[in-house]
């Protein structure tokens, strides 16, 4: 807008875009404040003619009554400006947004880091949790391991000396527990050990503590007791407990248990002196028949010793030669001739002196001697018998007894086979003979030994016969040569009409069945008429001959031999 005007207020002419115009009255002094100003002030007005907001500079033309004046709209003036400004504010506005994603996707990602984070502390908690539970847990039964249980016995040590009060350590092992895992394989012996552990949980208290130190072996801690009365009755539940039969691998089981059971502060004041002592009852109650237990004492203490001691002698015995055979005659019932003899291991032990078998070969079997011991009986025993053959005795018949893992060994017959052709002896000159109370205990496994045996050409004879409650039906399956009396039977003959009629009925069993029946433990006359009378073929006894050296068994059969010559020339 361009425009001259009036001191008096009137605009002589002002041109505003194309447009002309004259005559419109403004407010002269609104629009030249100071008219002897030599500089012309820029102001921001709003038009009094069309209202439009511009930027205004006037000034009085020198002496004229005259003011020219020049005004930009300041909307037209600005607009580049303001469109920059709008650019900037949207730029802005857009770089605020993308902003803010940048900061919600951070926001979010460290959320997402923080709750990975808190996953990794609760998973690394939770791995360390289960290592330690691992570390002082059995991986199998889940029950407390060696480790924790003894931690749980010295604070519940703790907490009885503190209180004055008593606890019990009960140590138990499974009888015959290795037949399972070597006849049903180790997944049938884990499933065993799994239902011990949850039986043996079920017949003890809340606060009580049951724990697997490894293998078949379990203890248990009985807290705060009154007396031993209730370590006993805990005892026989659990005994009774695990005598129910077990379903393995399909089939019915069952097994038993030895517990030894030790008490604070009677039988130990710390934790490694309460466990060995309760193991030391346990092995009492295995020594007592197994499915038993057995409460520590000072007498159990000094027989451990006595143990320890002879196990440690015993394990150097063999390479030191301190072994010998002892031989005693079975002899005809009827013509009193020499008909073979039972080969008896003896032990010559430095200190003891001479050791019979019934003190010395359990420990061997609980040791894993049995089988190296039963070797070299049965290499001496064909040794001896070749030696005598060289001497004129022929057709000498040896029965040597066979231990339970002896029996049950997978190499026994191809050992045997082997022997007998190094010393050249016949098989039927070595008879074997076998416990009946181990036959009964798994007579397939019996039977598959057996006739293993039986392939190699020795004689099978069952010893004790009478006291494993064998039945006639499973002797008609076994492949036997003759079955030896129970010397319980011959022990009291003539004593009852009941005790009579029992080995008479035994004699009867065996002759039905075409066995030789051998009745050992003869140590009178009127035992040997009485055998004679019933038609047992052999007997065996002291009435005979006690057990000899084989030097002085020689001299028996060269007297035996010239007696026999005797009695043919005087015939």
């Amino acid at each position: 807008m361009l425009g001259l005007v009036g001191t008096d207020g009137v605009v002589r002419v002002r041109r505003t875009g194309d447009q002309v115009a004259a005559g419109d009255q403004i407010d002269y002094q609104r629009l030249v404040p100071d008219p002897d100003a030599v500089n012309t002030e820029v102001r921001l007005i709003t038009s009094t003619i069309d209202g439009t907001e511009r930027y205004l500079g006037a000034r009085q033309l020198y002496d004229f009554p005259l003011a020219v004046s020049a005004a930009l709209s300041r909307k037209e003036q600005l607009a580049p400006t303001e469109a920059r400004v709008r650019t900037y504010y949207w730029r802005t506005a857009a770089a605020n947004a993308v902003l803010l994603l940048i900061l919600a996707l951070m926001g979010l990602m460290s959320h997402k880091l923080a709750r990975s984070r808190r996953q990794e502390v609760r998973a690394r908690i939770a791995h360390a949790r289960q290592v330690e539970y691992l570390a002082y847990h059995d991986g199998l039964t889940g029950l407390p391991n060696r480790s924790l249980f003894s931690k749980l016995l010295a604070q519940s040590i703790a907490q009885a000396q503190r209180h004055n009060r008593k606890l019990g350590v009960l140590f138990l092992d499974l009888d015959h527990f290795k037949q399972i895992n070597d006849t049903l394989g180790h997944d049938a012996g884990d499933q065993l050990l799994e239902e011990v552990g949850s039986r043996l949980k079920s017949c003890v208290r809340e606060s009580d503590t049951v724990a697997r130190l490894g293998g078949d072996e379990f203890v248990v801690v009985l807290p705060e007791i009154t007396d031993e009365i209730y370590t006993t009755t805990v005892a026989r539940k659990m005994i009774a407990a695990i005598a129910r039969p077990y379903i393995l691998a399909g089939q019915e089981f069952r097994v038993t248990a030895s517990i030894g059971i030790a008490t604070y502060p009677e039988s130990g004041l710390d934790e490694q002196t309460l466990t060995k002592n309760a193991d030391i009852a346990m092995y009492r109650a295995k020594e007592e028949g197994k499915n038993n237990f057995q409460i520590y004492s000072e007498k159990l203490h000094t027989e451990s010793l006595d143990r320890l001691s002879l196990e440690s002698s015993l394990r150097h015995a063999l390479e030191l030669d301190q072994f010998t055979v002892y031989y005693q005659a079975k002899q005809d019932v009827t013509t009193s001739a020499v008909t073979g003899m039972e080969a008896l291991l003896r032990w010559q032990h430095p200190d003891l002196g001479l050791v019979a078998p019934m003190r010395f070969l359990p420990l061997a079997e609980e040791i894993g001697l049995a089988i190296p011991i039963g070797k070299w009986v049965l290499r001496t025993v064909c040794e001896q018998n070749a030696r005598w053959q060289q001497q004129g005795f022929t057709q000498v018949s040896i029965a040597v007894n066979l231990t339970e893992k002896q029996f049950f060994d997978p190499s026994l017959a191809e050992d045997i086979a082997a022997i007998l052709q190094q010393t050249g002896v016949a098989a039927n000159l070595l008879e074997l003979e076998i416990n009946e109370s181990i036959l009964m205990r798994d007579t397939e496994q019996a039977l598959a030994a057996l006739n293993g045996l039986k392939a190699v050409g020795v004689r099978i004879a069952i010893d004790n016969f009478g006291v494993g409650y064998s039945s006639l039906a499973m002797l008609r399956e076994l492949p036997l040569d003759a079955i030896k009396i129970d010397r319980a039977f011959i022990r009291d003959l003539s004593d009852t009409a009941d005790d009579n009629a029992l080995a008479q009925a035994i004699v009867k069993i065996g002759r039905t069945m075409g066995l030789t029946v051998v009745a050992q433990g003869v140590e009178s006359e009127e035992q040997v008429v009485f055998l004679r009378e019933h038609a047992c073929d052999e007997v065996q006894g002291f009435y005979f001959n006690n057990p000899v050296p084989a030097e002085e068994f020689t001299a028996l059969l060269t007297r035996h031999l010239a007696a026999r010559s005797g009695d043919t020339g005087g015939d």
